[in-house]
């Protein structure tokens, strides 16, 4: 199936009332919000989460029944052939019925944990949701950067082109030497080589936002938002906070702690008698119940496993491991939480202080390298000063450009590890179709 952007939503989303029809080469202009409610309605990896909703529903439906009313019917057809007698036939019809009225609670613990595994299939799914939001944003600010990047990368070697052309000029007129032509065509060559790699760049970075989007490779798009510093006013130990709070995953952890108290009492049941009502009824030589022959009859059954060559300890012993396993887990997942709040905060500080810095750098590189050019050309000055100079300009503005789309990546990342929520909007849900 060829893999389409989702236009209507992102007509929706932008406040058109364009036709919602998808045709290549209109989903151009996304904006980053754009961007994201269509891979939280698009990508395949949210769409897998979120049947495990529904998989969770059907689970709590056969628990349920389990513990409710259920009927069987059967009915047989014989005949035999009696020597010297002839065909005797004959059929048999029975109704049944059973009802669990006591199992040591184990059905009553199975709806719990049917229940909450649907509260977990939920919390799952908004995790994606969380979770994917951060990969759009750190795959468009990608692009954003590659293609900033590229810009830098060809004005490295437009200046080196002016440069040569500016060389071989003085060359020709007998004031600079051979050697100085050289080293400025190599120069050019290993800026063009740079540049190359940039767009290379780049167009893996657009091929992995539009597969996060579930587009289509050939769609063009244009991104219409660009890096804005966004200050960020919590500082670590409120994230970390919030994120022991609010991490969907760790509300998961807490859910499962809870499904494996309900095992073992499960398991502990089995030291429990069952109580169970049966109601019956047959007849034969009919296929409905007519005349007198037919019974009906109701029965209540109680059994109790007295000795069990210690199976049901075991199963208790197994299920204490299991609740072991799973409180050790929630420890351990809230540790890695805290470890991946602190670590992207830092980073996100370290960057938001880089950009800052960097800004300044690139006005001075560029001083720098206006003064080595008008030093060259006047004689003054030697090659390396010029190829000195545009390796420092160039650094500075990458810095810079890195810089800045750090600290938007990493503002994210803080937002996703302490656990904001993140919701398809209710227009482009309506629209979703599952590929």
């Amino acid at each position: 199936m060829k893999k389409k952007c989702l236009l209507g939503a992102v007509l929706l989303l932008a406040g058109s009332v364009m036709s919602s029809q998808p045709v290549v080469g209109q989903c151009a202009a996304l904006s980053l919000e754009e961007a994201i409610q269509i891979a939280l309605v698009n990508n395949p990896d949210v769409n897998i989460t979120r049947l495990g909703e529904e998989t969770a529903k059907a689970k709590l439906s056969q628990v349920r029944g389990a513990n409710s009313f259920s009927w069987k019917a059967s009915t047989s057809f014989s005949g035999a052939d009696t020597s010297g007698i002839g065909w005797n036939t004959g059929n048999g019809t029975r109704l049944t019925g059973s009802l669990p009225i006591y199992s040591g609670k184990i059905n009553q613990n199975n709806i719990e944990s049917a229940e909450i595994g649907i509260d977990i299939a939920k919390l799952t799914t908004q995790r994606k949701w969380e979770t994917m939001k951060l990969e759009v944003v750190k795959a468009y600010y990608n692009v954003l950067e590659a293609k900033k990047q590229v810009d830098v990368y060809q004005d490295s070697v437009d200046k080196y082109q002016k440069h040569l052309t500016n060389v071989e000029q003085l060359y020709s007129a007998g004031n600079k030497a051979k050697i100085d032509v050289l080293r400025s065509q190599v120069e050019l060559a290993n800026a063009k080589q740079t540049l190359i790699k940039g767009q290379s760049t780049y167009d893996n970075n657009i091929s992995t936002l539009r597969n996060l989007l579930y587009m289509d490779q050939q769609e063009k798009i244009e991104l219409t938002d660009d890096f804005v510093y966004l200050p960020f006013e919590k500082d670590v130990s409120q994230c970390v906070d919030y994120a022991m709070n609010n991490r969907k995953d760790l509300l998961v952890d807490d859910y499962n702690l809870k499904q494996k108290e309900l095992d073992i009492k499960n398991a502990k049941a089995g030291y429990l008698p069952t109580v169970d009502l049966s109601l019956g009824a047959s007849w034969s030589k009919q296929v409905v119940p007519t005349g007198d022959n037919h019974d009906y009859t109701a029965t209540i059954g109680a059994s109790w496993n007295i000795f069990d060559s210690g199976v049901t300890k075991g199963k208790i012993n197994a299920a204490q491991a299991a609740y072991d396993t799973a409180k050790l887990t929630l420890d351990k997942d809230r540790s890695s939480v805290d470890l991946a709040v602190r670590k992207d905060y830092n980073s996100m500080r370290e960057a938001e202080k880089r950009f800052e810095s960097t800004k300044e750098a690139v006005k001075e590189a560029e001083e720098d390298y206006f003064i080595a050019t008008e030093k060259y050309k006047a004689g003054e000055g030697i090659m390396l000063d010029i190829i000195d100079a545009q390796t420092a300009l160039s650094t500075a503005r990458q810095n810079y450009i890195s810089a800045q789309y750090d600290y938007a990546r990493y503002r994210a990342s803080v937002e996703s590890d302490m656990g904001y929520d993140v919701h398809p909007s209710t227009a482009t849900v309506e629209n979703a179709v599952l590929k």
